[in-house]
């Protein structure tokens, strides 16, 4: 009897010796793990139609066309907002970017300075967080965007570490033109051009003053003279300073160390490209989440020699081939590695083109399509309509193309169900799991109503019916284009969502998206037999939608996104910020 109990008992430790084994090995291995990996590829500022698989001619893109052929094209995928913090804001949580206080109320709608408090709330989670939660390895390499310090130059409350990734290599802030010598400045353009008359008005001021009292022709108090020289040293500063010093932005740092201040363009495509790549050889034994978040083709337009004068559209075709490039290495490294079967790859931009920028070589912003509008437009489509395009061999159907509404902030529920993850049930999301329709298990979008917000301005809102295949679009608002006629704000430079940037209209305009993709022609009661019923069922949603709605602290206010010294990054002892890579640390296990 002892010795049947005893054997008993040694067999019961042995299978809980295989099952805690089995489990933690299944845990490590990624070549047993039924958790897949997820490579997220996401552009800046490139347009639906740069693209060969979504109808441009004259740009080669072989590997992004390829991708769409071995898996599934979404023609109908739409940014949260169309200008880059608002929208990679919603893409990392799922949910409107009003709802974590990143809608803007006047002209500055994004993060302007790495030195400024504005950012990403600690208390928001993205699916980055939810991933490690699962025993993901996370990691970022290239653009974030969305804040980095609050209280203190080594806080990091916005950083990417502080929201799920365990590893970060990139820019901290993005792109601007200030990070490239001889395409001047950006930033806030009218008011540096304010502070630098007025430096130069009391420049002249002092000088005038010094001459007067030189020459005898009036007595001026030294006192006078005193305080125009501080007054002058003043406004030069706060011109200067900020505004001028390029090094302030254009940073690349890895994890919490500034790496390279300021950073070199030259080379930083081959750079993003293999710290992408070796990420994912680091850890391809077990699950792991990348977002390859690219700094093309934000301006300024910077290409390596390879492709310089390459393509048939200047330097931005230039810049998207060079894309196309970084695209197939990265799909280059998931088949060597023989994870294909085993990673979702995804590839989109963050908002359409920006088609008001050019200068004497010619356009250095994205083309459309068809669609009307672009980058920073509100609801015009064609500054919120993007690629959007899933491989996953053996899991998803090749040649697929999806017609139906989705969203970027559909990636956050269709990541963290895939990795068995719990969605939080805290706070609103708006975002729906896509492998259902991607699948085939369902031929309907989640998305009957989609809100398009311009700021925290509800600018229009999409309605795809039950039992239809129309597609409504009502504008509240659209901005005005300049000079009159025109198709995009070229007088200011980038459409504003607020007073006399807009116009509104009322009734709303209304459009059908099925019919008329291109937004030329609104519908009227005369034309369209379900217009009132439109109106009456977009205007109930919108309040519906609006008692989901939280109040949340501006993160775009001045006082959050204006720089301040002491949330400044820098290499080495502030305010002589200077380093190259070459002196940076290596880079962790993550």
């Amino acid at each position: 009897m002892k010795k049947s109990v005893l054997n008993a008992r040694c067999l019961t430790s042995r299978l809980l010796i295989l099952i805690v084994s089995t489990k933690f090995c299944v845990g490590l291995d990624n070549e047993s793990s039924p958790k897949p990996n997820f490579v997220l590829m996401m552009v800046d500022d490139l347009g639906i139609g740069d693209i060969g698989c979504y109808g441009n001619d004259t740009i080669r893109t072989p590997n992004i066309d390829q991708l769409a052929l071995d898996g599934v094209k979404l023609s109908q995928h739409i940014a949260a907002a169309p200008l880059c913090t608002p929208s990679r804001a919603a893409f990392m949580t799922g949910r409107y970017a009003l709802r974590s206080g990143l809608g803007a109320v006047g002209r500055v709608q994004v993060i302007l300075f790495l030195g400024g408090s504005g950012g990403l709330p600690p208390s928001e989670t993205t699916f980055a967080k939810l991933l490690q939660k699962e025993g993901y390895t996370t990691g970022i390499v290239g653009k974030w965007h969305l804040g980095l310090n609050c209280e203190s130059r080594n806080d990091h409350c916005h950083h990417p570490n502080n929201h799920g990734f365990n590893y970060f290599y990139g820019l901290p802030f993005t792109l601007f033109n200030d990070c490239k010598l001889g395409e001047g400045s950006d930033v806030l353009a009218d008011i540096q051009l304010k502070l630098w008359n007025l430096t130069v008005l009391l420049g002249l001021a002092l000088l005038t003053l010094v001459c007067v009292r030189a020459t005898g022709l009036l007595a001026v108090s030294g006192t006078a003279m005193v305080l125009v020289a501080l007054l002058w040293l003043l406004a030069f500063g706060v011109w200067y300073v900020p505004f001028r010093l390029h090094t302030w932005n254009c940073i690349l740092m890895r994890n919490q160390e500034v790496v390279e201040q300021p950073m070199n363009l030259e080379s930083l495509t081959e750079r993003l490209v293999n710290e992408a790549e070796q990420f994912v050889e680091r850890n391809q034994h077990k699950p792991f989440m990348l977002f390859l978040s690219l700094a093309h083709v934000h301006t300024p337009l910077f290409t390596s020699k390879g492709f310089a004068g390459k393509s048939k559209n200047g330097l931005y075709g230039d810049n998207v081939e060079e894309v196309d490039w970084m695209i197939g290495r990265m799909v280059n490294a998931i088949d060597r590695l023989s994870l294909s079967n085993k990673t979702l790859m995804y590839f989109t931009s963050d908002h359409g083109g920006f088609i008001e920028d050019s200068d004497a070589r010619g356009p250095k912003g994205g083309w459309n399509g068809i669609y009307r509008g672009g980058k920073a437009m509100g609801g015009w489509e064609g500054g919120i309509r993007v690629p959007g395009i899933f491989r996953w061999p053996g899991r998803l159907a090749a040649g697929k193309v999806i017609d139906e509404p989705t969203s970027l902030m559909d990636i956050y529920p269709t990541l963290v169900n895939l990795a068995g993850g719990q969605l939080p049930q805290d706070r609103v999301l708006d975002g729906h799991d896509l492998m259902p329709l991607m699948e085939g298990r369902t031929e309907r979008s989640e998305h009957e109503f989609m809100f398009h917000y311009c700021g925290m301005y509800l600018n229009a809102v999409r309605w795809h019916p039950p039992g239809s295949d129309a597609i409504f679009k009502v504008h509240f608002f659209t901005p005005n284009f300049s000079p009159p006629g025109a198709g995009g704000c070229y007088e200011i430079g980038i459409c504003m969502c607020h007073g006399e940037f807009v116009t509104y209209h009322d009734p709303p305009l209304l459009f059908d998206l099925a019919e008329d993709p291109s937004e030329s022609t609104a519908l009227t009661a005369e034309s369209e037999p379900l217009y009132a019923e439109v109106l009456r069922r977009v205007s109930h949603a919108v309040e519906d939608h609006r008692r989901t709605l939280q109040p949340a602290p501006n993160q775009l206010s001045w006082e959050n996104v204006l720089w301040r010294p002491w949330l400044q990054p820098c290499c080495g002892t502030f305010p002589l910020c200077s380093c190259s890579e070459a002196n940076g640390t290596a880079p962790p296990a993550a």
